[in-house]
């Protein structure tokens, strides 16, 4: 059965001429059909099924994700427990069809299926504590077809909402789609931009000042080049300060490895910075001068290809100067060895050098550093940052610079302290030699300073070969055999019994005179107890038969100690 659609005129005239029962149900049908949920419709039919006759509801259920659910309604007088447990079989039983239900305390149940043509939408459970009239039933059978009616037109509504709201997003989702097109059409042509005024900068050979005045270009902003150490090497746009700033050198390295770490530009105060590392060494870096902090993305876009253009310049750059580091590596090798002084001249100043003019050797080591390329370069760039013009190469494990001057102080030890990361190394600096002839012996100086400073007790540090004193005249000739007796006469006896037994008796002596015979000192250094350094001491004056309170004896065994470590240490 469906039902019929009035006008309120209709239904006005009708309901004068119903029975109260067709009445209220037929008001109660256009409160359904006016209704959009579900939910409600259902609870209505619920709440109509006492005006019909002597039965009431139990319960409704309504069709939710393929099942039947049952629909609570406080109103409503329905079952609970293990009969609403039972109720609730009873009706998945059914199907969706229309049939009987026990209840408790109830002669009658039934279960009314709320079908219409496009399929089941929900039951409704109706009893009686009498059995219902033909007449009763036959109502109770209208007000469930109603109610399907009504539930099939709310899925209707409900559906065609969901329909509108899909259509909405779909649409929004079409417009979100085109905008994003846009925007990205718009960034590829930008970003396309930037990469054609790179590419041209980078034809026209103007390295880093025309990669700079590029992204200045490009970006508005005042754009600048520094090298790795803050100093200027380009700069586009207005502002460029002066005098140039200088930063703290161990900030500014930390600074720059910090930032090539994290791969993406970072704001230090008024700057927007990016660095330069190819492979993970950093060349240098590019920024923009932002105070006001207006660099949008795109802005930051362009600062990106022009750092990746940058890595580029400075890593040709640098293949260049390795080109040129080689030549100067030769070089330097043919003048360790030796080589005639015409020679020399000729191929310094092919390379850039003046040989002409006083010279040192300079030896370097690190201790934890191998003396690779990367670490040549390292000594190279300290050279040049306290003002040495030098000629480098590398040999039996040592930077060996040929330095137009005289290191000044402890100067290249701490400038390559900050590169290295590091205090734990050693320079050796030879003698001054005024011609190409003399660097030979400038570098056996070098070597025995290096040696020297790295078997003192300070073993960090620059010596330098004019200071060195005693050790000067050690190992100066190829005749070693009064300075063997002399080692030998004072230290034979320790000597052949730390052979023997393996112990340190000398090594300990050594420690003794370094530490200025002071116990404590000497048992610290040595990492012992005071009783084991006497009992060593004790040991010594027996196995030596020298007094150690004698002024000579114990000048002629310091001597010894110290003749014996050079021994030990420096090359042939």
């Amino acid at each position: 059965m469906t039902s019929t659609a009035f006008t309120r005129d209709e239904r006005g005239a009708r309901d004068r001429s119903l029975s109260p029962r067709a009445r209220g149900l037929l008001l109660c049908s256009t409160a359904m059909f006016d209704s959009r949920d579900e939910t409600e419709i259902l609870h209505r039919a619920m709440a109509q099924v006492a005006a019909l006759g002597p039965g009431r509801a139990e319960a409704g259920y309504l069709v939710v994700g393929g099942a039947l659910t049952r629909c609570h309604d406080d109103g409503a007088a329905g079952a609970d427990g293990i009969a609403a447990a039972a109720l609730d079989e009873r009706v998945r039983e059914l199907g969706g069809r229309d049939g009987p239900v026990r209840l408790p305390g109830q002669a009658w149940g039934w279960a009314y299926a709320l079908r219409e043509p496009g399929g089941l939408r929900g039951q409704l459970v109706v009893s009686s504590g009498v059995p219902p009239s033909e007449d009763d039933r036959f109502w109770l059978t209208v007000l469930a077809r109603q109610t399907a009616a009504a539930l099939a037109g709310a899925a209707a509504h409900r559906r065609e909402r969901e329909r509108a709201a899909e259509l909405r997003r779909a649409r929004a989702e079409q417009q979100a789609v085109r905008e994003r097109l846009e925007s990205s059409r718009s960034d590829l042509e930008h970003e396309r931009g930037v990469l054609d005024t790179l590419h041209r900068a980078a034809l026209h050979g103007d390295g880093e000042a025309g990669i700079a005045e590029a992204l200045h270009k490009i970006t508005g902003f005042a754009a600048g080049v520094e090298d790795r150490f803050g100093n200027p090497r380009a700069w586009a746009g207005p502002g460029r300060p002066d005098p140039y700033p200088r930063p703290d050198p161990a900030r500014h390295e930390e600074l720059l490895r910090d930032t090539a770490r994290g791969g993406r530009p970072v704001r230090v105060r008024e700057r927007l910075l990016a660095v330069a590392a190819p492979q993970g060494e950093v060349l240098g870096a590019l920024f923009l001068v932002d105070p006001e902090e207006r660099a949008d993305e795109r802005a930051r876009l362009a600062l990106g290809h022009a750092t990746a253009s940058l890595a580029l310049e400075l890593a040709h750059q640098r293949t260049l100067a390795e080109v040129e580091l080689r030549l100067r590596r030769d070089l330097v090798e043919d003048l360790l060895t030796g080589t005639d002084d015409a020679s020399a001249y000729a191929r310094a100043q092919a390379l850039g050098h003046d040989l002409h003019g006083p010279h040192y050797v300079v030896a370097v080591r690190w201790a934890e550093r191998a003396a690779d390329a990367s670490f040549a370069a390292a000594v190279d760039r300290s050279a040049a940052a306290v003002g040495l013009r030098s000629l480098l190469a590398r040999r039996s494990g040592v930077v060996v610079l040929v330095a137009d001057g005289r290191p000044a102080g402890d100067d290249l030890h701490a400038a390559l302290s900050r590169e290295a990361g590091t205090p734990g190394g050693a320079v050796g600096v030879g003698a001054r030699c005024d011609s190409p002839g003399e660097i030979p012996r400038s570098y056996r100086e070098a070597l025995r300073a290096l040696e020297v400073r790295r078997r003192s007790p300070t073993a960090y540090g620059t010596t330098f070969f004019e200071d060195l004193g005693l050790y000067r005249i050690l190992r100066a000739g190829n005749d070693y055999q009064e300075v063997d007796g002399f080692v030998r006469e004072w230290l034979g006896p320790l000597l052949d019994y730390d052979s023997a037994h393996r112990t340190d008796l000398v090594p300990t002596l050594s420690q003794y005179f370094d530490c200025g015979g002071n116990y404590s000192r000497t048992a610290a250094a040595l990492v012992v107890h005071r009783s084991t350094l006497r009992y060593r001491l004790q040991r010594i004056r027996e196995i030596s038969g020298s007094d150690l309170t004698n002024v000579e004896t114990r000048l002629n065994l310091q001597v010894a100690t110290r003749v014996w470590k050079i021994m030990r240490t420096c090359p042939d």
